[in-house]
């Protein structure tokens, strides 16, 4: 189990470009539809988790999923797999790039890149808000965080302090409305 969990994040941080977020829809292939370790709804809610904690988002992920697959051993394993590869890539990639970074060639494969990177990170956005069932209310949560962070620069960690705030405070008028009712 621990090498084909390390293998499965290895591949995913080996042919991942674009960082973390674009890596999601390539963890949720492997976890959840192809190998079947969480479900969905686990798994949104430990992308949820991921993205609130400190931390890169995808070995976040691999902790959480090593972890419910194999424990403490699980998480290192998973997370040495997601590391490792895009470091030594990393590290070759920053030896040979000063030499080549003028090329033509290598600055159109760079501008090449970007469009699909910006697909990654869009495609696991927009199946996150389907599996959510965003409606009206929730997606105007959604479109008016991002406006917050993108535009008016406020910081994610006062959009996730608000968002929780507000989640606990409508839960509890839930109850208190349930109770009212059940009078």
């Amino acid at each position: 189990m621990y090498w084909k969990l390390f293998c499965i994040f290895a591949k995913i941080g080996a042919f991942t470009f674009g960082g973390g977020v674009a890596m999601i829809p390539l963890i949720e292939r492997e976890v959840v539809h192809k190998n079947k370790w969480v479900s969905d709804e686990d798994f949104l809610d430990m992308i949820s988790i991921a993205q609130s904690a400190p931390g890169l988002i995808a070995v976040n992920v691999a902790i959480f999923i090593g972890h419910k697959i194999a424990g403490i051993k699980g998480s290192i394993v998973a997370t040495v797999g997601s590391v490792l590869p895009p470091f030594i890539i990393i590290l070759l990639v920053a030896a040979v790039f000063t030499t080549f970074k003028d090329n033509p060639t290598v600055q159109a494969v760079f501008k090449g890149i970007r469009p699909a990177v910006v697909a990654l990170i869009a495609a696991p956005v927009f199946r996150m808000a389907v599996k959510n069932r965003l409606n009206w209310v929730t997606g105007s949560i959604a479109v008016a965080a991002t406006v917050l962070i993108a535009f008016l620069k406020i910081s994610p960690v006062w959009i996730i302090v608000t968002a929780i705030t507000g989640g606990i405070l409508a839960a509890y008028a839930g109850q208190n409305k349930n109770k009212e009712a059940g009078k």
